[in-house]
Order: structure tokens, then sequence, then C-alpha cells
């Protein structure tokens, strides 16, 4: 365990938590880099351990396939604020016209965006997670009792489990 550590998890048990967490929360700001500034938007990620992967559909006029295109290193940040539970992720993403899998991911709620599955401009963003953080809290109350007991006593607070894995 590293200094900046601060958890009793073993990595396989942090990259668990992960993907666990990454699974529920299931919204996360997508991150990419343009050349100049990062940009951070909103969305819906279909998270699939086996194939280690986390699938977002999106749609073809988005600029952040071209900046994917050019600078494919992508950051996904979970945040479950009720809970105090948040992950993030780092790994190379990929867009690609896979229908099938497009067909796959396909929802009701994705009628939002586009009439059907069969829309050309549904893309497949595939993101393969490299190294991931976690930070994982037993919850808001008991997080309030104890940071209220070390104002009180002065003792350090340990808020939960923190812990930098390699995916």
């Amino acid at each position: 365990m590293s200094y900046k550590d601060k958890t009793d998890l073993t990595p396989e048990e942090a990259r668990d938590r992960v993907w666990e967490l990454a699974e529920d929360i299931n919204i996360c700001m997508f991150v990419t880099w343009d050349g100049e500034r990062q940009r951070a938007r909103p969305l819906a990620a279909n998270v699939d351990r086996d194939a280690h992967a986390i699938y977002f559909l999106t749609d073809v006029t988005g600029m952040k396939d071209d900046q994917i295109e050019r600078f494919p290193i992508v950051t996904l940040a979970f945040a479950d604020t009720g809970g105090n539970k948040y992950v993030s992720l780092t790994g190379e993403a990929t867009v690609s016209n896979d229908r099938a899998k497009i067909g796959e991911l396909w929802t009701p709620d994705n009628k939002a965006f586009w009439d059907s599955k069969d829309d050309p401009d549904i893309r497949l963003i595939t993101v393969r997670p490299e190294d991931a953080e976690v930070w994982d809290s037993p919850g808001m109350i008991v997080a309030t009792v104890k940071m209220l007991t070390a104002a009180v006593t002065g003792a350090k607070v340990e808020l939960g489990n923190n812990r930098k894995v390699t995916m």
C-alpha cells in the first residue's frame, strides 16, 4: 500500500469495487482533451467487466469523436454524492460504427436522442480502463459523525477507502 492509499482493500478488491461502483452509478462525466482544454460531458456508461470495457453511445455530430481520434486518452468520473462514493478511471477510447454492439446496447431510453438503433448517426465509444482511483465512504451520516468527532477530539478523520489501482 502506498502512503496515499487509505484502505485495507487488496488491489483486486479495489478493482472489483471500481467496476461495481461504475456500474451502479452509471452516469459519468466523460472527459476528453481538444488540444487546448479538457472537455467534460455527462454520458450513460454501459459497463462490461468481462470485456474490460465501458461502452457509450454517442452521436457522430459530437465533437468528442474528433477529440478521441486525435487524443484517445480519456477520463471517466463517476460520483454518487448521496452515498459519498466516487470513481475516476483513465483509459484509451476508440470510436466505431459497430452496428451489432450498438444494437446490443440499445434501450428505449435512447429514443430521447435517436429514432431507433438503426439511426446512421449513432456511434460507439469503447473505453478500455488502464488505471483508476476509488473513494468509498460508509455514507454521509457516518462521515458527518466521524468529522464532528474528529473536530471535537482533534483526531484525524478516516472517511473510508481510497486506493489507486491499475486496471
